[in-house]
């Protein structure tokens, strides 16, 4: 420890020292004292008074066996407002609150619906807070979960994608899922024309990378689903500049006669992704028309492309027309 130090610590407590020693000091120390005692009298007159709280217990089902497959979703927790004794709800409200388990077996029916009613569920919640405890209001106030033991019926999952990559960048390849087929599960059976579910739409546009989205399934009234969410993603790469040169053809010129262009060949720029940057290029052809030839007046002829492969993008081609010479051919 440096001498600075500790003679800056020296200096702070002495500092501390006089001023809770003088009588400024005095008096804000004896006032600190006076209210915490008055705090400690409020907490206990306010613990042994009744209060009503509102608390969000969280519930659980146990004993719930692998076969049984449930439809209808499970709340999280219920939302309760209860009337006891502040000594009484002051762990709830200060600490963590414990997890209400439910037995399985103690509602459950043979035709296929987990019924716990409202008084049913007053009395577990007066259980769970203490028998003086008074449960005022419950949302909500009962449990109604359809479930089966019926097996379930493997489906085709369809992405319902729409999008866009951002200017520069193209989206190369499908838009592919984390799974290919989901299950579906009903109490009632299934129609024999369901094969496939759909993802929610999903609208995305200034993609710059490959992006994965959460996508969730279309839900079907009575249907429980699993997974009811996929992982779609989208391959986005960025668009490289490549040129090559291709040789200027002459089309419909005669059999007698040979079509020479200057240049003999043009350069193609495009945009490939960048994965295909180092593949073999595409044979690419330039034509110019023989029959052009009696039409043009500048004494060039225009320049056609043939088919383009779908990944070239924004295709340009220089020069877009060529001087030309017609020759008859020399008798052999």
């Amino acid at each position: 420890m440096s001498t600075t130090f500790k003679k800056q610590l020296s200096d702070l407590i002495n500092r501390v020292h006089d001023l809770i020693t003088s009588t400024r000091g005095r008096e804000i120390l004896l006032f600190l004292v006076f209210l915490l005692i008055s705090y400690i009298f409020w907490l206990l007159l306010t613990l042994n008074n009744e209060v009503q709280e509102d608390l969000e217990v969280p519930i659980t089902l146990t004993n719930v066996p692998d076969s049984v497959t449930l439809i209808s979703d499970v709340p999280p927790s219920l939302k309760v407002s209860v009337r006891d004794k502040g000594s009484s709800l002051v762990r709830y409200s200060w600490g963590e609150v414990p997890t209400m388990k439910i037995n399985w077996d103690n509602y459950r029916h043979s035709s296929g619906k987990f019924l716990l009613g409202t008084a049913d569920l007053n009395a577990r919640l007066r259980d769970y807070f203490g028998a003086n405890s008074q449960i005022v209001t419950i949302t909500p106030d009962s449990m109604r979960i359809n479930y089966t033991t019926s097996p379930g019926r493997r489906v085709a999952v369809k992405v319902n994608a729409d999008v866009h990559p951002a200017l520069g960048w193209t989206v190369f390849g499908p838009v592919t899922a984390n799974v290919d087929s989901v299950w579906l599960y009903s109490v009632d059976d299934l129609p024999h024309s369901l094969n496939s579910v759909e993802t929610v739409p999903i609208v995305r546009s200034g993609l710059k990378d490959t992006t994965k989205f959460d996508a969730r399934i279309e839900p079907i009234p009575g249907v429980r689903i699993i997974p009811d969410r996929i992982i779609l993603t989208v391959p986005v790469e960025p668009l490289i500049a490549r040129k090559q040169y291709v040789s200027v053809i002459g089309k419909n010129v005669p059999n007698d006669y040979t079509l020479i262009t200057f240049p003999s060949k043009v350069e193609v720029s495009y945009l490939v992704p960048m994965s295909e940057f180092n593949s073999e290029p595409y044979v690419l052809k330039a034509y110019v028309d023989y029959n052009e030839a009696r039409h043009a007046r500048n004494g060039k002829l225009k320049v056609t492309m043939s088919l383009m492969p779908e990944l070239y993008r924004n295709a340009s081609m220089t020069p877009d027309s060529v001087e030309y010479i017609i020759e008859p051919k020399r008798a052999q």
